[in-house]
This record gives structure tokens, sequence and C-alpha cells, in this order.
């Protein structure tokens, strides 16, 4: 035999006579990785599936074309024709067939479509469903699929059983008066166990055995229905008895037309009935022969559900689906227009299993009930096991399916769980009341399937080219419009349950599924998602920005997270649903050998996961850190969403905390600490960005038109004393005062308001709203001397009166202190261009002045604003001393932010 290897699927087929290794190691190589263990009956061969001499698959006509209609036809051809024909009348009949297939159609389209998109698995629907709605979606609907089929065998079992006691009970038809198989609850709910072991056995002898026999099933009903065609048209009229269940009518016999004008015009229109199978002869209407019927329509996926067991499943599906869909629908139309012109409305109405007395050989419709239902009920047993067997492979629900999977090709412990819940399934009495959940349930898997093939579509993602071309965009939506709107009209309350189980399943899988948190395949949702963020990022102008609408855009630069997570926690409360980005700097260049920072980019992500922080992750790598924070600063964001802010830590000297490894820290965690850890701190007394680096750093920023923070003490930021409301943090302190040039008018300009505006916001994010914002500004003009006192106030309104009203007209609630004890600094001789500016300023000032902001920190600030000052341009030394004035200024102060900013960003205007 000669080696294929099918696009679709990657399978290599090795004649059995050519020792598979060797034939492996000829063709690919001989350190390929090779896995024996696969329970789908193939060699792992590196990127291959290499199929096993032996396993046996079968093709489309046995694996697909005839479980699809024998499922399909299941319970209803012999057994609820009449409860359709006799209740709800030709017409409505054949309308209500036409929705259903036209719903099956739209959704038989989608599953052609997806299963021709790529190399289909053991699973089938669900297979299909999680590897394109991702885990979350795809397990619980592929759950609520699990149940469907279970709820479909119980469904058939009883269909099953009624029609034994119907041909083999006390007077069944087939034995008359003589005698037969006792009748009661107790004895149905034996005979529908028996049946239940029955089907057992035959699914642990494995799923294969039945797609083989399948076609002589196949022939079989085939015969069985044919026989009922010519029974139409053979019989002659005749009294028929009502069956022994029938507790609802006196009458003994009701009356078989055969052929009549007058009988197909009386059965043209709804006149419905009671249902004599249940105890109470519950009233029959619309919805409830709606729910029957489709039972008639939900085998549909018994191909799909068999594709571990077909050769070609992406060639077999579409193919076998498709005529099997033609071939029932063709029969069911014929049946119904023959059994409204043969049989009386009181006949259909009364004598569910009508089609057996009329026969020409009773036996030919006894036979074809009893194996159309165990047959259905067997496909949708072997149908659940695989579905169960799926879910544990894909580690859906953790540890609780892990046994389900199976080494021998055979899920032997799938089958049982699946047994059993079928065994608790046919307890119920009614089968029309089973046919009800088991058709909400699978239009829930409908409505799935059609979704996932319209958002496919919608994505427009380049590998969506199914072979199969005849579906589009609204073939997907009306199957899935068509799917919601007949499950809620046919069962509201039902609908809403199956709903509400499918919401809490994606929010269970999404929070507590291991495959959730590590997906091995991709989502429909992420395709959407950047599909969406594309086109409206597009739509984001950044010439049309305006300052009513800013919100902060913040861009941290970030050396160690393991120092900083205080401060990363913090920025993600300030940035009040705008931008954050993390930025790393590492110094280096590419080398040829691939992306340095690709390994490292996967801690940052799950740093951010840790944290609990809505951020972006970007990271450079470049010659400095100067260069490549200029690049971030330049480069982050797209499009209209760029930083507008960039904030950085401050250089000091202070001793480093790891807060990835300390034990009273929030923050702790080992996620970091594998392979020699990542994120490295810098270790006490190591060598230090040099200063001259580190102020250019912010010349750039500011160079390229971006606000600066520089970022100190927030190693001491307890986060959680802020959220808890600890009474020792009150305040969040806002100081309108540069400290190289203390004046009046700093509250009012761009630069002060700018602090404001932050210190606003972060009082406005949640957990911060219980602490009161506090305004601080001082008396001063231009000063010409170094010492205390107030300069005299201008001509005008009062300092504090002008600041509250701007306060006012800026909706912010905050509190003004103006503070007449703040030093004078006589700058008349200097500009900020003077070299010795940062020189010349007095030791005596820079600790008067700290001493009086770190007072006011000890009443129980939280976070204090203060202006920064400009950085020098040029010479090394006086970045130095700029450092130094920085860090007098702010030394053992609360939490503090160092602001400078270029932009406008509040508005008093509507």
């Amino acid at each position: 035999m000669a080696e294929t290897l099918d696009p679709l699927s990657p399978t290599v087929n090795i004649s059995p006579r050519i020792g598979i290794l060797q034939k492996l190691r000829t063709r690919f190589g001989r350190n390929v990785p090779i896995n024996r263990n696969n329970s789908e009956g193939y060699v792992e061969f590196g990127e291959f599936r290499v199929e096993r001499p032996g396993i046996k698959k079968v093709g489309t006509f046995a694996g697909v074309f005839c479980p699809v209609v024998l499922s399909m036809f299941s319970a209803l051809v012999f057994i609820r024709m009449g409860y359709l024909v006799g209740n709800a009348g030709l017409l409505v009949t054949l309308a209500q067939f036409a929705v259903a297939y036209l719903i099956v159609l739209f959704t038989v389209t989608s599953i052609c479509a997806i299963s021709t998109n790529g190399a289909v698995e053991g699973g089938g629907v669900y297979f299909m469903l999680s590897r394109t709605l991702g885990p979350e979606f795809g397990g619980a609907i592929g759950t609520l699929f699990f149940f469907a089929n279970v709820v479909s065998s119980a469904l058939c079992i009883s269909a099953c059983t009624e029609a034994l006691v119907e041909n083999f009970g006390t007077n069944g038809y087939l034995v008359g008066e003589s005698g037969g198989i006792p009748d009661s609850w107790w004895y149905r709910f034996l005979y529908r166990s028996v049946l239940n072991a029955v089907g057992l056995g035959v699914s642990l002898a494995g799923a294969s055995l039945f797609a083989r026999t399948s076609l002589a099933i196949w022939v079989t009903m085939l015969v069985c229905l044919a026989s009922a065609f010519l029974s139409f048209f053979i019989t002659s009229p005749a009294q028929i008895e009502k069956p022994d269940s029938n507790h609802l009518i006196n009458t003994t016999y009701l009356n078989y037309t055969g052929l009549s004008v007058s009988t197909l015009a009386s059965n043209m229109y709804p006149q419905y009935g009671r249902d004599y199978t249940t105890a109470s002869g519950q009233l029959v209407d619309f919805a409830s022969v709606l729910g029957v019927l489709f039972t008639g329509v939900t085998g549909v996926m018994a191909g799909a559900n068999m594709s571990g067991e077909l050769k070609h499943p992406s060639r077999s599906i579409p193919r076998g689906t498709l005529a099997a869909l033609l071939f029932t629908a063709a029969s069911y139309a014929a049946l119904s227009l023959l059994t409204a012109a043969t049989c009386s409305r009181e006949l259909l109405q009364n004598n569910y299993v009508y089609l057996l007395p009329i026969n020409v050989w009773p036996p030919f419709i006894a036979v074809g009930m009893i194996v159309a239902t165990f047959s259905a009920a067997l496909s949708n047993l072997i149908g659940a096991s695989r579905v169960l067997e799926a879910l544990a492979k894909d580690d859906i629900f953790g540890f609780l399916l892990r046994p389900m999977v199976s080494r021998s090709g055979n899920p032997v412990l799938a089958v049982v769980v699946s047994w059993a819940l079928v065994q608790v399934g046919v307890a119920a009495d009614s089968l029309n009341a089973i046919a009800q959940v088991n058709s909400v349930l699978f239009m829930t898997s409908y409505f799935a399937i059609n979704l996932a093939c319209l958002g496919l579509e919608l994505a427009s993602a380049p590998n969506f080219r199914p072979t199969f071309r005849q579906f589009s965009w609204a073939t997907s939506l009306a199957g899935l419009c068509g799917s919601a709107a007949l499950m809620f009209s046919l069962r509201a309350l039902y609908a809403a349950g199956g709903a509400l189980a499918a919401a809490g399943l994606v929010l269970a899988l999404h929070l507590l599924s291991p495959a959730a948190a590590e997906p091995k395949w991709g989502s429909l949702s992420q395709a959407l998602i950047f599909h969406q963020v594309r086109k409206y990022l597009l739509l984001l102008d950044p010439r049309r920005e305006h300052v009513k609408f800013w919100r902060p855009q913040m861009l941290l630069l970030v050396a160690s997270p393991r120092q900083s997570a205080p401060l990363i926690d913090f920025v993600n409360d300030q940035k009040k649903g705008g931008l954050f980005v993390l930025g790393h700097v590492r110094v280096g260049r590419l080398d040829g050998a691939g992306d340095p920072l690709a390994e490292e980019h996967q801690y940052w992500l799950k740093l951010i996961d840790h944290l609990k922080v809505k951020a972006f992750v970007e990271l450079c790598l470049a010659e400095s850190v100067r260069s490549g924070a200029a690049h971030l600063a330049r480069l982050s964001g797209l499009g209209a969403m760029k930083p507008d802010t960039v904030m950085l830590g401050f250089w000091d000297d202070a001793q480093p905390r790891d807060f990835f490894r300390e034990p009273e820290s929030p923050y702790r965690t080992e996620l970091f600490d594998a392979g020699g850890g990542a994120f490295p701190a810098r270790r006490a007394g190591a060598a230090r960005l040099p200063p001259a680096e580190y102020v250019r750093i912010l010349s750039d920023v500011l160079c390229v038109n971006k606000n600066v923070c520089i970022c100190r003490h927030f190693h001491l930021l307890d986060m959680a004393a802020v959220e808890r409301k600890s009474p020792r943090l009150k305040y969040i302190d806002v100081w309108l005062v540069d400290l190289l040039a203390p004046s009046r008018e700093e509250a009012f300009s761009v630069r002060g308001l700018f602090a404001l505006q932050l210190a606003a916001v972060v009082r406005s994010a949640r957990g911060w709203q219980h602490l009161q914002l506090r305004v601080h500004t001082t008396r001063h003009e231009a000063s010409l001397t170094v010492g205390s006192g107030d300069s005299p106030a201008p001509d005008g309104p009062p300092l504090q009166q002008r600041l509250e009203e701007l306060l006012k007209l800026l909706r912010i609630n905050a509190t003004t202190h103006i503070i007449s004890d703040w030093p004078k600094l006589d700058l008349s001789r200097w500009s900020d261009t003077d070299e010795d500016l940062y020189q010349r300023v007095p030791a005596t000032y820079l600790k008067t002045v700290n001493s009086i902001v770190r007072e006011r920190c000890e009443q129980g600030t939280a976070v204090t604003f203060v202006q920064l000052s400009a950085p020098p341009r040029e010479a090394d030394e006086l970045c130095e001393q700029y450092l130094q004035v920085l860090d007098e200024f702010t030394k053992d102060l609360s939490p503090t932010i160092l602001v400078r900013g270029l932009k406008s960003v509040t508005s008093t205007s509507l």
C-alpha cells in the first residue's frame, strides 16, 4: 500500500507489512519524537499523525449517512407521525417540518464549513466548537451537547419500550389476547433498563462495530419503511382497535379509510386533542407538537459524532449529512401526506402506532420500530461518550473528567458514565415530555454552531478557507436566529434554563478550567475582538481629540517589577479608564539568534495576570537605557491610543525590596522564581543608572511633548490599607508650588492644573474616594531674598478665594491651604539655563521646604503630588546637582509624585 498524506488531516497511512518505526524514520528522520499512546488510533510522529496498522475506519455511507438517517428517524417515523398529523393537521405539520429542516439545513451548512476547514478528530461537534469558540464557550456548549445526546438516548429507549409493549404486551398487536409481556410503570422501567444495558454492552464492544452494522440496520429499516408506504395503497378500509394504554376514550375501534379526498380534507387543519400517553391526558398544543417533531431532525449530528471512526471526516461529514437530510425530508413529507389521506383524526390522536395494524404484514413495522429506536439510542449513547471523552482530553473540567480518557481507543469509563445518566433519564414517564427537553438542548447546540460559523466569517480570518462553499454569513445568521426563536417559542422556560446553564458554564470554565488558563488552540472571540478593535482604532482620529474628553494615558517605565509592584498597582488605579503601558528596556542588540525578548515577554504577561492590572506590555532592546526609553516614549501605543504621560521611579539609593518574596507582601508569588527567577532585582550597592543618563531621559520625554511624573517612596504605599479605609490614611495632597520658582500664580498654570487633575483622578478611583483632597500653594510673587514672610499681595481677589473659585469651576471637591511660612528664594539673578542654578539653591531652603511638606504628610497623607522643576539640558555635573535637589526636597515624605505637565487637561466649558 502506498503512503498517502491527507492535506486536511495530516495522517500518513502505512502498510502493516512494513515496520512502522523503520518507515517513519526513513521518511522523516531519526530524531523526531514519537508518541505511541494516542487513543485515536494514531501514532503521533512530530507534526504528523500516523494511522496505526490494523485500525479500521469507515466511509461516508456507513459512517455518516446511515447513522444520521437512523438517528433522525428514531422515534418519530414509526411511533409519532400520528401524534403530529392528528393534532396539528397536514398543513401545520408540513410547515413545521419546513421550518425545522430549514434551520437544520442552515446548521448543516455551518457544520460542513467548519468541518472542511481543517482536520476533524474525535468529539465531533464539540471538537469543532471548541477549536473555533475556544475552551470556555466550546466546553460549555459541548457539555450541553453531551447532555442532549444523553436525553436523546433516553428518549429513543423510551420509544423502543413503547414499541415493545404495543406489540408484545397484553393484547399487543403481535400476540393478541393470548398474553404477552406484563405492562406497568415498573415493568416499563425494567424494559428500558434492559435495553439500556444492551446498549452499554454494544458500546463497550466499540463504536466501529456499530458503524459497520449500521448499514445492515439501515437496510432493515428501509424495508420496513417501504412496507409502510405500500400498505397505504394496498390495505383496505378497516376498523382499528385502540391500544390498551389509551384510557381517555371509551370507543374500542377507530376508522381507517384508505386513500380518501374527504379524509385528507378533514386532516388539513389543526385540531388539538389530549395525549393519552401522559398520566393526566395533557392537552396538546402547537409547542408540544413542534417539540416532538423536532426530535426527528436532531439526529443530524450523528455523523459528526463519529468523526473519530471516519477515514476522511472532512470529506465524509458534509456529503453524508446532506444526503441523509434530503432522504429523511422526502420520507417525512411523503409519510405525512399519506397519513393525512388515509387515517381519520380519531385514529391518529388515539393510536400513535397506527402504522402497525394497517401494514400488509405487521411484523415489518414492529421490527422497524425497534430497530430505528434502539439504533438511534445506541448512536446517541456512543456520541455522548465520545463527547465526554473529548472534554476530558482537553482538560476542560480538570481532574473531574481525567479518568475518562482511554488509551485503548474505546473510552470505557465515559461509556459507563453516559449509560448511568441515560438510566436516570429513562425514569421519565412520558416520551413526549422527554422530547421537549431534548429539542431545547439540541437547538442550543445548533445556535452555537451557527454562531461559530458566523463569527469565523465576520472575523475574516485568513485561515478560514473551507472547501465547502455553499454557505455564507447570511445562512449562519438565519440558522442562529431561527434556532433562538424556535427554542424560546417552543418552551420559553426550558430555553431560559438552557441559556442560563450555558452562561453559567462559560463563566465557571473561564474562572476555573485548566484549559482556559492555558489555551492550546485559538479562540474566535480573540479574532472578533481584533477585528472590532482594528475598526474602532481607525475611527479614533487623533486630530479630533478635545480636552473635555481627556483621560490619563500612562507609560510606566519599570526596571524590575519585583521592586515596583505597589507603583504598578497604583498607576492602574490612576489611569481612570485610560491607557496603561508597562515599558521595560533591556540593554543589548540583536545577534541573529532569535528574539531575545520573546521569553521575557511571557513573564510580563503573567505579571499582568498576577497583579490583576489592565495594562499592555512594551519591551525594548536598545544599546542604552536612554535610547530605549526614548523609543518607548515615542512609539508606544497605536493610532490615537498613545501615552501622553511617562512615569518612572526615582533615582536614589534606597534599599531594594522584593515584593514577590517578602512573607507579608500582598504581591507574594512563586510564579517568577522558577528557572533561576525572572525579573532580577537590583542588589543593594549595585551600579545605578548614571545621573546624566537618568536626567536626559526626562529631557527626552519633555522634548517629544510628553508629561513627566517621577515617583518616589511607593514601596511605602499600602494599597490594602487604602482600600479598607484605614483611619491613618486621610488625605491626598497637592502642592501647587514650583520648588525653584515659588509663585502664587503656579496654581493657575498648565503645570499646576495638570498635577491637580491627576490628584482628582486618583481620588475618583474606586477605593480612594473616602480620602480628602487638599490643595496647597503659597502667596509669593517674585522673591528677592532668602528668608521667611509674605510678599505684598497684588490688587484683586484674595488668593484663597481665587483658588476656591477655580476648584468650583473644575468641579473638584477639595480644601485649600495657603502656606504663609514657605521660604522665599531669590531668583532675580538666574534663569533656568544658568549653570549655577541648582548648585546655588541653599541647603537651608531645601530642608525648610521638606520639613513643611513632611509635617503635612505626617497628618495622614496617602499620596503627595508636587511640582517638578525643569531638568538641566547640558552639563553632566548639573544633572547630579539637580537630582540632589530633588532628593533633599522629597526625603522622608509619603509616597510622592513629582509632576511636570505640558498639556492642558482641564475644561470648564460644556
